[in-house]
């Protein structure tokens, strides 16, 4: 920062100071405004002003601890000598926002960046942690380009099953989906899923699986956005307290030192973050957000770049959906430092973070403390990837895959499709008792994407008809220009492009097509001839916007597809935009 007129100080120029050390009537009027409120006049004149935003909310238990975390944060500020201020944004709670926080992620990302841009803020310590606040509180601090660190919620405490075969493991979300098909198949009884609904979630926090949520925190933190080993730290352990109040101390002499997210987000960073994703054997849900947050940066990374990171990184983090276990014993195993300690040679270690120092720096004292959980590169947790990205006829612009978490005899696999054009027409046709289904058959679901549903929610874990589900059936292959959660599992092609609202080649599968998927080539293959793709299309018709007012209508005719990272093509790139006139 360089020294500026007007400065109350002498110290270095503090943007706040635009509107509390001036000198004029509306300088005045600020000072006077938080005087209202109670605040000193010397509270914010001359100090760093930080802005806490946060995402809580009491219809977002992911975040319903974020309220007092705050005020540990608040703590940590003005023990470094800052003047902490917190500010309500967005809460995009999975599972009750309909029909998706996949709607609001640009919402919440819009509101950050005008919320920092508008008001007079030095820094910004951002709460969250649910699966699309995460990215969108990013994309929001890293468009304004003021000094933010990432506060993370944190995952859920662990619970168990216990059964008369013996103890299980539970966690939120994964066997949600387990325990629903094993009651669908008469294996549970009404009561003990009555019991399950009262305890998987036993805590506030975050899913404790390496579902989206964990897997964007951790990506975070592999950016050099959050503090080393904070997005590992359970959400009810005392030392996610603490940790809260070193985000709000780290964040005033960012602000002092003018570290700024342009200086964090680099090329190498994003390497970091595809590298860690893959060991994660993270969600699926990671490949658009992840091009989302770079383009915000300015940098292009593409889903061939993703393609080739999975090749070269193992899963080797053995949590559910693709392992066994759950992010409490990922803490206690050493947490994601840890995990990036194994992968260095992988890693670009000389990259920047909110730390203050480097990612070689931040990595010298980890070490893996339980070697079953966080494995070694010759020991993976599954011999396939976590990602694969497919292209074809069918998916001219790639659609995405998590092989770690699928059937292996399915990666290769033929079979006649059926389509359905609405998850609620699908959903009636796998409880039909009476309807024959052959397990070879190619599940489809369309109009799911980005403009199609719109917001492309997480119905790409299409369910399993339930004659098949009683016959021991668990998985079959099931395609969707969907997303599905992070959570969730199965031979899933999710992100089809382009989507078949805006007339991609899923619009055109009829039942009975033959549909092959080849993993080892990457290949998704409609096998219909040429000829008959194109009477299809020239009879093919889109679908009529289901809505067209507000921000639906905002985001239907402004959103881009899911390779390019469904970001509002107005948001994309790094620019610079003038401060707001004070008068």
């Amino acid at each position: 920062m360089s020294d500026q007129p007007g400065s109350a100080t002498g110290k270095p120029f503090l943007r706040s100071q635009r509107w509390f050390a001036d000198t004029g009537m509306r300088g005045f009027a600020h000072r006077q405004r938080m005087q209202q409120q109670g605040v000193r006049r010397q509270d914010v004149i001359g100090k760093p002003v930080i802005a806490i935003v946060n995402t809580w909310s009491e219809l977002s238990p992911c975040h319903a601890h974020l309220r007092e975390r705050a005020e540990q944060v608040k703590k940590g500020v003005l023990m470094a000598g800052g003047y902490p201020l917190e500010l309500p944004a967005m809460s995009l709670g999975e599972v009750m926002v309909k029909p998706t926080t996949m709607l609001y992620r640009n919402f919440l990302a819009m509101e950050v960046e005008e919320l920092l841009r508008s008001l007079p803020c030095d820094g910004a310590v951002l709460l969250g942690g649910c699966d699309k606040t995460t990215p969108g509180l990013l994309m929001g601090a890293s468009s304004m380009d003021i000094p933010s660190i990432f506060c993370p919620a944190g995952p859920m405490l662990n619970d168990r099953y216990v059964s008369p075969s013996g103890n299980r493991t539970v966690g939120a979300g994964t066997h949600t989906r387990m325990f629903w098909d094993e009651y669908q198949a008469g294996k549970i009884s009404a009561e003990d899923m009555q019991s399950l609904e009262a305890r998987m979630t036993r805590a506030p926090g975050t899913c404790n699986t390496m579902g989206t949520a964990s897997t964007m925190t951790a990506i975070v933190e592999a950016l050099g956005m959050a503090l080393p080993g904070s997005t590992s730290i359970p959400a009810m352990d005392s030392a996610h307290r603490r940790m809260a109040t070193d985000c709000g101390e780290r964040i005033v002499h960012m602000v002092l030192q003018d570290q700024r997210p342009s200086q964090v987000l680099t090329r190498g960073a994003f390497d970091n973050a595809m590298a860690v994703q893959m060991a994660l054997g993270g969600s699926t849900n990671a490949v658009i957000h992840l091009v989302a947050m770079a383009g915000r940066a300015g940098i292009t990374i593409s889903l061939d770049d993703m393609d080739q990171m999975a090749r070269k990184v193992p899963v080797l983090a053995n949590l559910f959906p693709a392992g066994e276990r759950l992010m409490e014993d990922f803490y206690y195993a050493g947490g994601l430092p840890a995990l990036m300690k194994t992968i260095q040679d992988f890693l670009s270690l000389d990259e920047q973070t909110v730390s203050g120092k480097s990612v070689r720096e931040n990595l010298t004292n980890a070490k893996v403390l339980d070697a079953q959980t966080i494995r070694a590169l010759d020991q993976p947790v599954s011999p396939l990837a976590a990602l694969a990205v497919l292209r074809g006829n069918l998916a001219p612009d790639g659609a995405v895959i998590k092989p770690s978490a699928a059937d292996p005899k399915l990666l290769k696999h033929r079979g006649p499709a059926q389509v359905f054009n609405h998850p609620a027409e699908l959903a009636a046709a796998c409880a039909d008792e009476s309807r024959h289904w052959d397990p070879a058959t190619v599940l489809v679901l369309r109009n799911a994407g980005p403009i199609g549903a719109p917001g492309m929610p997480e119905w790409g874990n299409l369910s399993i008809p339930k004659p098949l589900l009683k016959q021991g059936v668990r998985d079959m292959l099931r395609l969707s220009d969907a997303r599905m959660s992070g959570t969730h599992y199965g031979t899933c092609v999710l992100h089809i492009a382009p989507e078949s609202a805006v007339g991609g080649p899923l619009a055109l599968v009829e039942n009975g097509d033959l549909i092959e998927i080849d993993i080892d080539r990457r290949l998704l293959q409609l096998h219909v001839d040429d000829a008959e793709l194109a009477r299809r299309r020239a009879a093919w018709q889109a679908p009529p916007p289901n809505q067209l007012r507000g921000y639906v209508r905002l985001f239907r005719e402004n959103v881009s597809q899911a390779p390019q990272g469904c970001d509002f093509k107005f948001l994309e790139g790094h620019t610079t935009i003038p401060e707001p006139d004070i008068f």
